[in-house]
């Protein structure tokens, strides 16, 4: 096939001009604004106003409804997102039929969802019915309608500059029934002709699967990623605000970071570990199962091609590609004497409990009568699981301590005296390291370190692995 299938974040999709001018015009003519889907997210901020916030966790419509005895409270908070989404209206449109038509939108379908609550509420008020069973419906319905929203709001954008924009609506608004997922896309793709016409997809697709209580707030990468492996794009495209880079722009600086270019998905797959947002490892599964390669592009710098992820790349000399890490963990350590010779017992039970909790492992390491996990998590979920495990092994002594893990990642870093260089940079920098991890396949290397070193360690490890190894090539280059 000839078309792409093109993912555009929340943070750029509030750049609205930007989204028109550098991605969906950008050296083109009118017969050559096709071949291509837009998948997006909502705007900026609105998903944590529909949902919670997901940095700092302040309850949005949905926590406040799942929390409030009555319905002051998840009514207020959904009048606050809708005046914002209404914002935004005014914003794209000023005074014009489009806004009218953006705005009579939003209305129905902010009252669709106000009746929809409460009447749940009414119904729950019986014994017989449990609020508690419709909460993911509830979370899904929710943060579909800011996607609906983004969605709707692109297609009159883009059809006020001459593209035949259509949108392509997968929130499930009022149907009757969820198909299977690649049943739905199909059905979608069936109505599309993709070389007269531009679909803007929401990001959120409503399904028997129920993408929500699989991926969370990565549902859209799902949608992307189902979407080019339904339709066998040449490629699949996430356009983001930063590069994919070397090392986080806002830590090591804009001017010292280097967009990496290319590199496979199997280093993708750690940096998801990590918590990046690159592309779910699920997501990223279909497109690697297909040959699709993905593209990382910025948003504000449309000449440049960005960094491109293939399953067979493999960097031409052996390098660190990207420092990484992943802050606020927890060490959890189990210690016990009588572990020696049974530490699989052991490692089973605890991996058990961490499903069990819904905590996420990001490392681990062991040695003959310790196994020390690191999980993502809060505090009270790591409370809970240190005294389950207490239970569990009656002799063990469980402790935890907060760190941060912070990673060397690349393709092939199959280097002599790399973990020694990485090890003196960050003497250096006067970080003391807590654990240290080099996996034998060569494509990454960790280190725990206390929260408070992070971006030091960060800063440190990119300036030795990266920084002087460019400087190196350019010198024997020139």
């Amino acid at each position: 096939m000839l078309h792409t299938v093109e993912k555009i974040g929340g943070t750029s999709m509030s750049q609205y001009q930007a989204v028109r001018d550098n991605i969906v015009l950008y050296n083109r003519k009118n017969d050559n604004y096709y071949q291509r889907m837009l998948v997006v997210s909502a705007f900026g901020g609105i998903t944590d106003g529909l949902l919670e916030c997901k940095r700092t966790g302040a309850p949005g419509v949905y926590a406040t409804f799942a929390d409030a005895e009555d319905d002051h409270a998840w009514e207020q908070a959904l009048d606050n997102v809708s005046q914002r989404m209404a914002q935004i209206n005014e914003q794209m449109f000023g005074v014009t039929p489009e806004r009218a038509l953006a705005d009579a939108f939003l209305r129905e379908r902010i009252a669709g969802i106000r009746d929809c609550l409460h009447h749940l509420r009414r119904v729950c008020a019986f014994g017989q019915f449990q609020l508690a069973e419709q909460l993911q419906t509830i979370r899904e319905l929710l943060a579909a309608m800011g996607e609906a929203h983004s969605a709707h709001n692109m297609v009159l954008y883009l059809r006020q500059s001459g593209v035949n924009a259509i949108l392509m609506d997968l929130t499930g608004w009022r149907t009757d029934e969820a198909l299977p997922l690649d049943e739905v896309l199909n059905q979608a793709l069936a109505r599309v002709d993709l070389s007269t016409q531009l679909p803007v997809v929401t990001g959120y697709a409503h399904c028997k699967e129920g993408l929500m209580s699989s991926f969370d707030r990565g549902y859209s990468e799902m949608t992307f990623s189902r979407l080019a492996v339904l339709s066998g794009a040449r490629e699949a495209i996430i356009h983001k605000e930063y590069h994919l880079s070397s090392a986080d722009p806002r830590l090591a600086g804009e001017d010292q970071v280097i967009p990496i270019g290319r590199t496979n998905y199997d280093v993708t797959d750690q940096l998801s570990n990590l918590g990046m947002e690159a592309i779910h490892p699920q997501a990223a599964k279909g497109l690697r199962q297909q040959g699709i390669p993905l593209r990382v592009r910025n948003t504000f710098e449309p000449d440049h091609e960005g960094t491109l992820i293939t399953t067979d790349y493999r960097s031409p000399a052996p390098c660190v590609e990207m420092v990484a890490g992943r802050r606020n963990l927890f060490a959890v350590e189990l210690f016990d004497q009588d572990m020696v010779g049974r530490v699989s017992h052991y490692a089973e039970g605890f991996t058990d409990e961490l499903d069990k909790m819904h905590l996420n492992l990001v490392a681990k390491d062991m040695n003959a009568n310790t196994l020390t996990y690191y999980v993502a998590g809060n505090r009270k979920q790591v409370r809970r699981l240190v005294g389950t495990l207490q239970r569990r092994f009656e002799n063990a002594e469980v402790t935890t301590h907060k760190v941060s893990l912070v990673s060397a990642v690349g393709s092939d870093m199959s280097i002599p005296g790399l973990l020694a260089r990485s090890v003196g940079a960050l003497n250096r920098a006067e970080v003391p390291v807590r654990a240290v991890h080099q996996s034998l396949r060569a494509v990454e290397m960790q280190f725990i370190v206390d929260d408070e070193f992070y971006e030091r360690a960060v800063v440190a490890l990119h300036d030795e692995l990266v920084q002087t190894h460019a400087e190196t090539v350019a010198l024997a280059v020139a």
